[in-house]
Parts: structure tokens; sequence; C-alpha cells
């Protein structure tokens, strides 16, 4: 009976523990404005995280450098035991031997303490003044980095995101047409069975709801995949749930204004040259200054002990040593490597400049370009709006001929297609208009 008690208790228990592991592996649900969205990526994707951390080591490698400018302090305690005390060779006659003659002696004690410490100050060095100068520089180099990082994640969020709301309305505009066509397939079958149709049209307007069914399964497909590769992006395990709550209309895109002229300052990406370009002159003034004498201090003090016996925590003598020093050392000839470092950081630095020259070019083709692309797709969706709109007029009006017995399957069959042509039409323009929208404000710089 004890046995079925403790068997029954320990059941239970593993039951809870299973109850709570499949309770703490629910997926979450997310529903994400676009802004939202965003900053779940900026906080989570992996590529921005390890930014943040490039960060954090230069912040460490600072310090390095602040430490070559600080002073280092060491101390030293040490015992020496001489099982055969040191001997020297003096001249014997000293000791009233023969003149050119040496005699062995031994100086010392068998057992010898010392304790004391060292100070050590860099006074000048060119390349650590020039690292103390940079250190700014490097932080703000390292965070621009994790900005450009970041504004990458945004125009890959920013268009998958808007991809995934196109989408959706594409599927609620086959719905719409899945639910027309179900309507007159519907009629059309009860016109046959009255004799008015014949059953061909009934077959083809089967086809035709079979063909929007499957467009439909293949946006579905299209859109699972997007959430997948969104998920990935933003850094959200799969197994959660994501919504998107945004919306987009043809109306807001066209409120979207262009602006006359870019401001490179803006970029990140120009920003970022322009920091690297101060870091290659500090490289410059670095080799530079190592040119000059490098300056030290240093300093100790010591106490130390001599005994026949191990006796030092004992009464006895300790003898102080201490002493001040100053060193220069003057850099000759090195083989002209610092020449060649000078020169070849002179160049580096060439290349920065180039490649600045390089991107504002790029700068001004991106932003007019995407401009272009912007103006053409707010046109084009004007234009195949009006058509989608007269396309599903013209699909009314033959429809009602058709059941009316004075229009034929053929022109049924063409008005529908035309309709879902001029549909998709209108999706890509609405596609293509944001996404000129965001490569625009990437251009400049404002995403």
């Amino acid at each position: 009976m004890e046995l079925m008690k403790l068997l029954k208790t320990a059941i239970i228990m593993l039951l809870s523990l299973v109850f709570a592991k499949a309770i703490g592996q629910a997926p979450t649900q997310y529903k994400f404005s676009l802004q939202q969205t965003v900053d779940f990526a900026t906080k989570n994707n992996v590529q921005v995280k390890n930014a943040l951390l490039d960060v954090q080591i230069q912040q460490q490698t600072n310090k390095g450098i602040t430490a070559g400018a600080l002073p280092t302090i060491s101390g030293n305690v040490g015992t020496t035991y001489y099982m055969d005390i040191p001997t020297q060779l003096v001249p014997a006659q000293f000791f009233g031997g023969q003149p050119g003659t040496f005699a062995p002696v031994q100086f010392g004690t068998k057992y010898t303490t010392n304790a004391g410490v060292q100070l050590q100050q860099l006074l000048f060095d060119g390349q650590v003044f020039v690292g103390l100068q940079a250190r700014d520089a490097s932080m703000k180099f390292r965070n621009k980095s994790v900005e450009i990082t970041e504004e990458a994640i945004r125009v890959n969020v920013n268009k998958i995101y808007y991809q995934l709301v196109v989408a959706k309305t594409q599927v609620e505009l086959l719905d719409a047409n899945i639910v027309r066509l179900q309507k007159l397939q519907h009629d059309v079958t009860e016109m046959y069975k009255n004799g008015f149709a014949e059953k061909l049209d009934v077959d083809k307007l089967e086809v035709s709801l079979n063909n929007l069914q499957t467009d439909k399964l293949k946006v579905l497909n299209s859109i699972e995949i997007g959430y997948t590769a969104l998920k990935t992006l933003i850094g959200m395990p799969i197994k959660d749930s994501l919504i998107l709550t945004d919306k987009i209309t043809d109306s807001e895109i066209k409120s979207f204004a262009l602006i006359d002229s870019v401001n490179y300052e803006e970029r990140k990406d120009f920003q970022y040259l322009q920091l690297a370009k101060k870091l290659g002159e500090y490289n410059i003034k670095r080799y530079q200054l190592s040119y000059l004498p490098t300056i030290s201090f240093n300093a100790a003090y010591s106490k130390q002990a001599q005994r026949s016996k191990y006796t030092f925590f004992e009464k006895g003598d300790w003898y102080t040593t201490s002493y001040v020093g100053l060193n220069i050392a003057v850099p000759m000839f090195n083989g002209f490597s610092k020449d060649a470092k000078v020169k070849q950081s002179k160049l580096e630095l060439q290349q920065t400049r180039n490649s600045i020259d390089n991107l504002k070019i790029n700068i001004d083709a991106e932003s007019e370009q995407a401009k272009l692309k912007f103006k053409s797709a707010i046109s084009t969706i004007d234009v195949q709006k009006r058509n989608m709109e007269l396309a599903e007029k013209v699909y009314n009006q033959t429809k009602k001929k058709f059941e009316a017995g004075t229009g034929s399957n053929t022109e049924i069959t063409t008005a529908e297609t035309e309709l879902k042509t001029a549909q998709t039409n209108y999706i890509t323009a609405l596609y293509d208009a944001i996404i000129a929208k965001v490569d625009y404000l990437k251009a400049i710089g404002k995403l």
C-alpha cells in the first residue's frame, strides 16, 4: 500500500514537470507594427548583437591604451639559500701571499632575503600619445558601425514587412474573386439545370475557380515563407506567432513627399567613412611621432637582509637600497621601417578619401534612381487602380449579359482573366512603390 502511494506521488510529480516544461516552451504570440518589428530586430538580430559586442571590445582596447600612460607598480619578495657560497678570487698579496697569485675567498652568507617595490611611469611616447587622442574617434567609429548594421536590418525588415502586407491585400482580392466566381458558378449551374446553359459553361467556370484557389494557395505559401524569413531576420523563434498590424494604402504612399537635395552627412555610411578618415589621420601622426625620443621615469625601494641562519623573522639588520632614474630612448636607425609605415598609412588614407568621393556619387545615383522609381510607381498605381476598377466593372456587366443570355462563356472568361491581370498589376505597382520609398529613404539617410 505504501509502495502504491509512493508510485502515485512519483507519477504526479513527473506529470507536473512535463506540464511545466510544456508551458515553458509554449509559443509566444506577437502583434507588431512595423516600428515594433524594427525595435525587436534591433534587440535580437545576431548581427546587431555582434556589432554591439564590437563596441565593448573597443572599450576594453581603449582601456589598454590608457594603461600605457598610467604608472606601473610592482613588488617582489625573495629568499635565496646558497648551498655553496659564491667564491671570488682576490690577489694573494692582500693576505701576505705571493704577488701575482690569487686566493679564493667566499663572500656573503648562506641566506639572503630581499623585499622591494618598483615604479615605472611613461612620460612621453608619441604612439601612446596619439592612441589616447584617438580613443574617442575609435568609439564613435564602432558605434557608427552599429548604426549601419541597424539601418541594413531596418531596410530588410521594411521590405519583408510590406511585402507581407501587400500579399495579404492580394489574398483579399483573390478571396473576393473566388466569392464572385462561386456566385457565378452557382447561377450558371442553375441555368444549366433549366436548360439555359451548356455543361461546357459550368466546366469552364469550375476550371477558373480551381485556378483561383491554386493562385491563393501559392500566395499563402509565399506569405508563410515570408513570415519565416522575417522571424529569422529579427531573431524571433520560428515557433512563435507573429501578426502584422500595419496596413498600407495607395493614398498613404502617395502622401510621401520627396526632397530636392541630399545631405551626405545624414548617411550613416558617409559618417562612417569620415570617421575612418579621421582614424587614418591619427595613424599617420602615430608613425610620425615614433621618430621622437621616448622618455620614462623609474624608481625603486628595497630592503635586504643576510643571515647565516634562517632568522629573518627575528631581530637583525635590514639594509636599504633606493633609487630614481630617468630614461630617454632615442631612435636612430631602423632600416627605414618607420618611413615605410608613414607612407603606407598615407596611401591608406588616400584610399579612404577616394571611397568618400565615390560614395557621394553612389548616394546621388541611389537617391535619383529611387526618386524616379517612386514617381513612376505612383503614376502606375493610379493607372492600375483605375484599370482594376474598369476591369471589375466590365466583368460585372459581362456577367449580367451572360446571365441574361446575351453574352458568351468566352466573354465572361476573358473578363475574368482581365480582372485578375489588372489586380495583379495593381498589387505589383503597390509593392514597387513601397520598395522605391524604402530605397529612397535609405538613400537620403532618413530611414
